[in-house]
């Protein structure tokens, strides 16, 4: 089996990640606009909401896959954030999201040691992304956040 990674997004694979795209129907789930590697890009410059921003590529072996992106406010406990994560449209369908969110959660794990709790917003009409959250131990909580549901994971 191939093995999952992740790695930053750097001056040496960011154009390979501004490739990477899911389908026509799909996009409304990860983000408002297109090429989704740019929007987190953008995010990790601009910095919103006061965090700081992580965009990571996704591989499978030496290919590049998906992409996702870390939020969190410094010396926080429970101020983790995912977003924008996705697997590109030519490589769906292979077992590779549920990897990539294992791969993405160890990566929290061994980076920030003092996280305690992952959050994220899904769509509520995305149900194969709030299956595969829940598969991979995320609850849904009571609150919303720009109208989408939360999900938490704790650590």
């Amino acid at each position: 089996m191939t093995p999952i990674t992740l790695r930053e997004i750097s001056r040496e694979n960011w154009r390979e990640a501004l490739e990477l795209s899911v389908t026509a129907d799909q996009q409304r789930f990860v983000a408002d606009y297109a090429p989704i590697a740019m929007v987190g890009l953008a995010k990790a410059y601009v910095r919103p909401l006061g965090l700081v921003w992580v965009p990571y590529a996704i591989y499978a072996g030496y290919e590049m896959i998906g992409f996702v992106e870390l939020a969190f406010e410094p010396e926080s406990t429970d101020q983790y954030w995912m977003y924008h994560f996705f697997i590109d449209h030519r490589y769906q369908g292979n077992g590779y999201g549920k990897r990539a969110l294992a791969a993405f959660i160890e990566q929290v794990q061994r980076s920030f040691p003092e996280c305690r709790v992952i959050s994220l917003t899904v769509t509520p009409d995305n149900v194969v992304a709030q299956r595969l959250y829940i598969g991979a131990g995320f609850s849904r909580a009571r609150e919303e956040v720009f109208g989408e549901p939360v999900f938490w994971l704790n650590m």
